[in-house]
């Protein structure tokens, strides 16, 4: 595989530029907006998503996607989820017949309450599909640091290849079959993160914090196995891994929003004042609504969604926790 074709122009697809292009002969980033497209490949650096970081020369970056998708054996989608059918039917006509794609977006879509993985097979037809998730803020990735993901498929040589292609000194990946699993881990972690930013802005401590990720780690199991999932993967890199980086790290934009709520700001504002998705929003509802379809208990989201929605304070939200029903654990 000689030819990457990264979707989405964020801080999360220029980092996968940068990390892979060492892989790559040729690497294409597809950015949405043109301006900053013309800004980038002028200056080599994405100033408004990834500031401080120097794309390599072998990146092309345009806002066309039949220049960047020309030829791609691999393509990476990384546009925010409640952009990703619309941008994938765009994709589609340009995709080589054999090019294998890559979701490497973290959510569930509203509505239709499909995994990433479920909108591009129905959008883009059968073709080679893999995930890519796993404990990774864009900022580290850029910059080198060490990091360690995990690629699921269900064909094993496809998880295999994208792992190949993809592996460096600075990047490991290891090999999944559990698409399932993987994604609502990648998913579902958000939510929980902005419970741990609302923990973290009521100055609540550490025991509260870690109450609630290992909490919030048991919901997202439950629902991953009752649609298909294997608990052992929630464990790793994709569930406990993704959750204790998203919950804890000063860079985590739903831990913020969670910040941000605790202080009395309002949702719209706070998502107004953030120049990047913060995916946990949209996916507390959906994520709700796939819980109720299975009939699975998970209070801590129910209670993130309740206070999106504004139907709760946080204090109201952490109380209601501490006084449910007792039960074992």
């Amino acid at each position: 595989m000689k030819r990457l074709a990264i979707i989405g122009g964020g801080s999360w697809g220029t980092a996968l530029a940068l990390a892979l292009s060492p892989r790559f002969s040729d690497v294409r980033l597809w950015v949405h907006d043109a301006a900053l497209a013309g800004r980038m490949e002028t200056s080599r650096v994405n100033d408004f998503y990834l500031p401080g970081f120097d794309i390599p020369p072998q990146v092309r970056i345009s806002h066309h996607l039949g220049v960047v998708l020309d030829q791609a054996d691999v393509v990476v989608h990384a546009t925010p989820s409640h952009h990703a059918r619309e941008v994938l039917g765009q994709v589609t006509p340009h995709l080589a017949p054999a090019a294998m794609v890559v979701s490497a977006t973290k959510g569930i879509e509203t509505g239709s309450l499909l995994r990433m993985s479920q909108v591009l097979a129905e959008v883009c037809g059968p073709r080679p599909l893999a995930v890519l998730s796993g404990p990774s803020f864009a900022q580290e990735v850029a910059a080198g640091k060490p990091v360690a993901l995990v690629v699921a498929s269900d064909e094993k040589s496809v998880a295999g290849a994208v792992q190949m292609a993809f592996s460096t000194s600075a990047l490991r990946l290891y090999v999944s079959s559990d698409v399932v699993g993987v994604e609502l881990g990648g998913a579902l972690k958000n939510v929980i993160a902005i419970g741990a930013g609302v923990c973290t802005g009521l100055d609540l401590g550490h025991n509260a914090l870690a109450a609630l990720m290992t909490r919030g780690l048991a919901e997202i199991s439950r629902l991953a196995v009752a649609l298909g999932g294997c608990p052992q993967t929630l464990s790793g890199l994709a569930g406990m891994g993704d959750l204790v980086l998203t919950c804890t790290g000063a860079l985590s934009r739903n831990r913020k929003v969670g910040i941000g709520l605790a202080s009395g700001v309002g949702i719209k504002e706070i998502s107004a004042s953030m120049k990047m998705v913060a995916e946990g929003v949209r996916t507390a509802a959906a994520a709700m609504d796939l819980a109720r379809r299975c009939g699975v208990e998970m209070p801590i989201a129910e209670q993130m969604e309740a206070l999106l929605a504004g139907h709760r304070t946080p204090v109201e939200a952490i109380r209601l926790l501490m006084e449910r029903s007792l039960k074992d654990e």
